[in-house]
């Protein structure tokens, strides 16, 4: 009886199981629609004259909903869990405070020093995909879940390759390969899950 009993909780508690595939494509909604109209927006010859708030609220549209269902996925984690897995995902949910505080301290930080502050335009969404990548990698790792540990790593890689290009470019760099990325592993998410069982 008391071996089922532990057998029950660790299947419970299993973090593998999460299934982000809505998340994963709300992202790539906000990543191909948003910062897609940035791509085709900025620049010293733009391809489309968009009202500059439009790029914002379709970025938002996918963000909102996709950060509502990770912070879901977070919770999830730790039902039937034990201690040690609980403390795991407590640390994991206040690595994003830390990561964005650090993100903003960093890019108010270089743009006032060194009085660009058009830098900013560029540093905030690459430098949010950095963050985003980078925990990601962590929570793949807690999670033992590598297609979401992978997709950590190809955005942190791709968003700091991108500061290589002028604008538009990184925002066709986030447009295209982080968007790509999160659309995949969407597409990626239910034979993950279909293998853990």
């Amino acid at each position: 009886m008391t071996e089922t009993i532990v057998i029950a909780e660790a299947t419970a508690s299993e973090p593998g199981r999460l299934d982000s595939r809505f998340s994963y494509a709300a992202f790539a909604f906000a990543f191909v629609f948003g910062h897609g109209a940035f791509a085709v927006s900025k620049g010293p010859d733009p391809l489309l004259d968009l009202p500059p708030w439009l790029p914002f609220v379709l970025l938002g549209i996918g963000v909102v909903p996709g950060v509502a269902l990770a912070f879901i996925a977070g919770n999830r984690a730790q039902r039937g869990a034990g201690p040690d897995r609980i403390k795991a995902e407590k640390l994991l949910g206040t690595a994003w405070a830390t990561g964005f505080v650090a993100l903003a301290l960093g890019v108010t930080g270089l743009t006032t020093t060194f009085d660009v502050p058009e830098a900013g335009d560029v540093l905030w969404p690459v430098g949010a995909v950095f963050v985003v990548g980078m925990i990601n990698i962590a929570e793949g790792a807690v999670r033992r879940n590598t297609l979401h540990y992978n997709l950590g790593s190809w955005l942190t890689l791709v968003s700091a390759a991108a500061l290589f290009l002028d604008t538009p470019g990184p925002f066709w760099v986030l447009a295209l390969a982080g968007g790509g990325a999160y659309l995949l592993a969407a597409l990626l998410e239910p034979r993950r899950l279909a293998a853990l069982d």
